[in-house]
């Protein structure tokens, strides 16, 4: 057991290094978006949602091609990908099946004429 936490101490990826520490920090953009679900879904911007949900595919990508593999960084940007992508479909959810209260009123206006 000591020389296997002795070898991951000291590996490239430790926490010895920013290999380390720079994807435990990347743990609060999936805090954030866990925290963001009880929020209602029209307060959710769906481009910054998309930008996220692109980000966390290319640094997914990034992480596991980089030399030596980054499983850390690769499985945060998993995380990420996941609540963002629900975040992406409560957000499409909301804007594409409901009607919104000015279109309600345009309509119901106009049935009255």
């Amino acid at each position: 057991m000591a020389t296997s936490l002795r070898a991951f101490w000291n590996s490239p990826v430790g926490p010895k290094t920013i290999h380390f520490w720079g994807p435990i920090a990347n743990f609060g953009f999936v805090l954030a978006g866990l925290v963001d679900i009880q929020k209602p879904p029209e307060m959710i911007s769906g481009r910054m949602t998309g930008v996220m949900c692109a980000y966390s595919a290319s640094y997914m990508r990034f992480a596991w091609m980089v030399r030596p593999q980054n499983l850390l960084l690769c499985g945060v940007h998993g995380c990420n990908e996941v609540v963002q992508l629900y975040q992406l479909q409560r957000w499409g959810r909301w804007r594409y099946s409901s009607t919104p209260d000015e279109e309600l009123s345009t309509y119901s206006s106009q049935e009255e004429r």
